[in-house]
């Protein structure tokens, strides 16, 4: 099994656990509006704690709950947790063998708090401290880059959101994204000739902002770990505020945008960068006004709401990396001094 095989595999994947998990995400929501929470707490590594960046969206926006990604270090090292009175303590990990994760839960239920996990690894230490437990069943990811246990995550949290909320409208909504991310995946050969134009890529600035702000993050950390390009990663209000000085005529920026209230602002944002600036853009987008903006463009189904559209958007993400990744003549499934688990604590 290859980076690739496992990119392609996904939409039977999301479809699985829509299918196999809805009931326990409705178990685990009740669980959790009977508890009095008030707020999240979450902690995650990697592109784990890229998931924990959509959830501080999706659960804000959608379910009113305000959430806080955690320092594990205050945990582990310091020795001086923040009280967490009134919180759902979430810990996110596609292995469930980080101690620093880890520590975070053990610390959450000494505190009298309801924990959750949310891992790919049956009887993993993450799953063996918490009270409830969303497996994801992506099945083995062989590949070092996570790839089907990113938008796994990702569905999990938008399955637990439409729990919380028993909201039939978007229960329907998630039925659709498999179908979407197949759509998505018919690009493959129309991004692999794409990623050819960016062999010689060194840096680049990758832009996203609301629910695709953790999208930018991953897309950008796919970039790091496979082909080894300086991406950096940017709320498009935060590249405002100094960072857009290395923009100069040809820097290649990459851009996430989905229909929502921010797109008058993004638009704009991104003509200047275009017209003004002479940046080269690749553009992620279900709109035909952003994607006319790009030199290079991956367009998903105009159908997708902006709420559930980082499990769609990163799918050409992750295409594009690994495309660059073999055209820059590295080996995808196994990228330098990285590995499949990392141990922090």
């Amino acid at each position: 099994m290859t980076l690739h095989s496992e990119i392609m595999e996904q939409p039977a994947h999301l479809e699985s656990l829509l299918a196999s998990q809805r009931n326990n995400a409705e178990k685990i929501a009740h669980a959790i509006r009977s508890s009095g929470i008030t707020y999240v707490f979450l902690a995650a590594r990697g592109t784990s704690d890229n998931a924990g960046r959509y959830a501080n969206y999706l659960f804000g926006a959608v379910n009113h709950l305000p959430l806080a990604l955690a320092t594990p270090s205050l945990f582990t090292y310091y020795h001086q947790p923040p009280n967490l009175k009134g919180a759902l303590v979430i810990g996110i990990s596609q292995s469930g063998q980080s101690p620093d994760i880890v520590s975070v839960l053990e610390e959450g239920k000494r505190q009298g708090c309801l924990t959750l996990a949310i891992t790919n690894e049956p009887d993993s230490p993450l799953e063996k401290m918490a009270d409830l437990i969303f497996p994801i069943q992506a099945g083995p990811e062989r590949a070092v880059a996570a790839t089907k246990t990113y938008t796994s995550e990702l569905m999990a949290i938008a399955m637990l959101s439409a729990a919380l909320n028993e909201d039939q409208r978007a229960w329907t909504q998630l039925e659709q994204i498999p179908g979407w991310v197949y759509q998505a995946l018919q690009q493959d050969d129309i991004i692999r000739e794409a990623a050819e134009r960016y062999r010689y890529m060194q840096q680049c600035v990758v832009l996203g902002r609301g629910f695709n702000y953790a999208t930018a993050f991953e897309w950008a950390l796919k970039l790091k770990e496979l082909t080894y390009v300086e991406a950096e990663p940017y709320s498009s209000a935060d590249f405002q505020h100094g960072p857009i000085a290395m923009v100069a005529r040809g820097f290649p920026v990459m851009a996430v945008l989905s229909s929502g209230p921010l797109v008058p602002s993004l638009l704009s944002f991104l003509e200047n960068l275009k017209n003004e600036l002479l940046a080269e853009l690749v553009i992620i987008s279900n709109m035909e006004k952003a994607l006319d903006l790009g030199e290079t463009r991956f367009a998903i189904s105009s159908a997708v709401p902006e709420s559930l559209s980082p499990i769609v958007n990163i799918i050409p993400a992750q295409l594009f990396a690994y495309h660059l990744t073999l055209a820059k003549g590295y080996d995808a499934d196994h990228p330098r001094t990285i590995h499949k688990v990392t141990e922090t604590r």
